[in-house]
């Protein structure tokens, strides 16, 4: 395997980082997670807009235009020879001390891995998941913006942990209000007669790309309306269809959330057409990795 390591394909015996990195030492940093499809990287050029965003977001100043940073995903890929992969793009603020102070990180570092994954067994996409709701909440819009991608996730493991502790797949959390938000690792959607909907980024949530994409299937191929606004869990509970959205998990169905079933018990047919159009779209659609793929 090869990892890039500012501007360094290293064989991942040879890839590491310094213990003094802020990354490391705080969570100083900001990160996309990416997929390749059929020898396409999937909206490439939205993922790294996000990436340049969240460094904004923190004050992080990149040594690398978007373009440079783009052609470092591709090579990174080509040089493991992965048609499709996950694909971890990772900024930190770079060496400095034990201190806080970041004006003693002088560089900031880009990390590149392209790898396989599998978030959830295929038996989630076809029997659906057990979800519970955390008792932790996002942090507020003035604590951590949400909209950033940082690398301090403690906030989301927690929540994991107590759904892997109570035997589901994933955890709700909800905001400081008590709304829903969004899962430890994924946006989610409801549906209810045909109609969509999902937190607004004012709830507390990543605006995810996968969400993005969900949201255009769904009102350009399938003509269903869906709304961004706020709702309660109790809400969720009573939904016909449930399911998550994320770059490692796809389109994922949802039908147990806090030992209460959603809608039949079994993934409802406007999320099953779904998992099947992304997946369909996903396929056909991105930036080309090597000479041969078509991009659509």
């Amino acid at each position: 395997m090869k990892i890039f390591i500012d501007g360094k394909l290293l064989d991942k015996e040879d890839a590491k980082v310094s213990v003094f990195d802020h990354g490391l030492l705080y969570g100083d940093g900001i990160f996309e997670g990416i997929r390749a499809y059929n020898g396409r990287v999937f909206m490439l050029d939205e993922h790294i807009a996000r990436l340049f965003q969240s460094a904004k977001g923190i004050l992080l100043k990149p040594e690398w235009q978007p373009e440079e940073v783009k052609d470092a995903v591709l090579d990174t890929v080509r040089a493991n020879n992965l048609q499709d992969a996950y694909i971890r793009l990772v900024m930190t603020r770079g060496v400095g001390d034990l201190g806080l102070d970041m004006r003693k990180c002088k560089k900031p570092s880009l990390i590149i891995i392209a790898d396989k994954i599998e978030l959830y067994p295929q038996i989630y996409y076809e029997k659906g998941l057990e979800v519970i709701t955390s008792s932790l909440r996002r942090p507020r819009h003035d604590t951590l913006p949400p909209a950033i991608k940082s690398l301090n996730y403690l906030n989301n493991i927690l929540a994991r942990a107590e759904a892997t502790r109570a035997g589901a797949q994933e955890a709700l959390m909800l905001n400081a209000e008590g709304f829903v938000a969004e899962c430890s690792g994924d946006n989610i959607f409801k549906v209810s007669k045909k109609r969509i909907v999902t937190p607004p980024s004012y709830a507390g949530i990543l605006e995810g790309v996968t969400r993005m994409v969900v949201m255009r299937l769904l009102r350009e191929k399938f003509k269903l309306e869906v709304a961004e606004e706020m709702f309660t869990g109790f809400d969720v509970y009573r939904s016909e269809e449930v399911f998550l959205t994320g770059t490692g998990a796809e389109v994922v169905p949802v039908v147990k959330i806090d030992g209460r079933t959603i809608g039949t018990g079994m993934p409802g047919p406007v999320t099953m057409k779904l998992v099947e159009a992304f997946r369909e779209y996903a396929n056909t659609h991105g930036t080309p990795i090597y000479e041969k793929a078509e991009v659509k």
